[in-house]
């Protein structure tokens, strides 16, 4: 987060150099057709445009067809690819690919001792929203974690002034606030809904190992946790697996994941530090 304001003074500032203008409906739903061309989906998502949402996007079953739900609020010309990478090049394409994998209830979950799908899924979706940006920072994640960590310690008035160093639009701020205090009774006691953490937890985790990963695989078997591939390759269901365009081009994928590494200041040393 301090990087980015060093290099932009602020994170509106990032906001309207890296994230573009925000888009009409019209431009929105155009950029939307032209992704799911892209990936082949067309006709297998119902999408919404809302301006009533706490995240940017969430993708969602409703009456059993896959939902995704956009605020346009949000909506920015040069981030909006990157949102349909995270919500349909990730949490769908892996959510179909897990349909017919025999861990595709709970009891087969259980049956193949999975680990839980997160960190690693939001971690993934996450890589994905700022893969391809010319400044791949990690503000969103980053900003989310601090702001979890610091609603453990702090009343929600307290939390709203100390993320002012980092946000100044009010609304914005109230938004970051509200995700870290979901469910509180109280909200001017300490205390958190600590589940956006796991965005950052996630991404850190698929960099320290990204040598290791078999990035095609994590999509192709579903819902699962990049520590369990390995194990589940043989047992795998992959015909008819359903890969996005963007990690078709294995080299081009990688040279970006070493971007986000470089943007962000991050070494290798630092991750195995951090994670063992």
């Amino acid at each position: 987060m301090e990087l980015t304001l060093q290099k932009y003074g602020s994170y509106e500032k990032f906001e309207q150099a890296t994230g573009g203008s925000l888009l009409s409906k019209t431009r929105i739903w155009s950029h939307v057709r032209k992704y799911m061309m892209k990936e082949g989906c067309m006709g297998e998502i119902v999408v919404h445009l809302t301006e009533d949402l706490l995240s940017r996007a969430s993708m969602t079953v409703v009456n059993g067809c896959p939902t995704l739900t956009i605020n346009v609020c949000t909506a920015r010309e040069h981030w909006l690819e990157g949102m349909l990478r995270h919500e349909i090049g990730t949490h769908y394409f892996r959510g179909i690919n897990n349909l017919q994998q025999p861990w595709n209830s709970w009891t087969g979950r259980k049956k193949h001792e999975l680990k839980p799908n997160n960190p690693t899924e939001e971690g993934l979706a996450s890589i994905h929203s700022v893969l391809f940006r010319k400044d791949p920072f990690l503000w969103r994640a980053a900003l989310l974690y601090y702001t979890v960590y610091r609603a453990s310690h702090m009343s929600f008035c307290e939390l709203f002034k100390d993320i002012g160093k980092f946000v100044k639009d009010p609304n914005t701020r109230w938004d970051y606030c509200v995700r870290a205090k979901r469910g509180r009774t109280d909200t001017s006691q300490p205390g958190c809904f600590s589940k956006d953490q796991v965005y950052l937890d996630g991404i850190l985790q698929i960099l320290r190992y990204r040598e290791t990963i078999d990035f095609h695989l994590l999509t192709a078997l579903g819902k699962v946790s990049y520590e369990d591939v390995d194990r589940l390759k043989e047992l795998a269901v992959t015909e008819n697996m359903r890969v996005p365009h963007f990690l078709q081009d294995h080299v081009r994928y990688m040279e970006h994941l070493e971007k986000i590494m470089e943007v962000n200041e991050l070494t290798d040393r630092e991750l195995k530090d951090l994670i063992y």
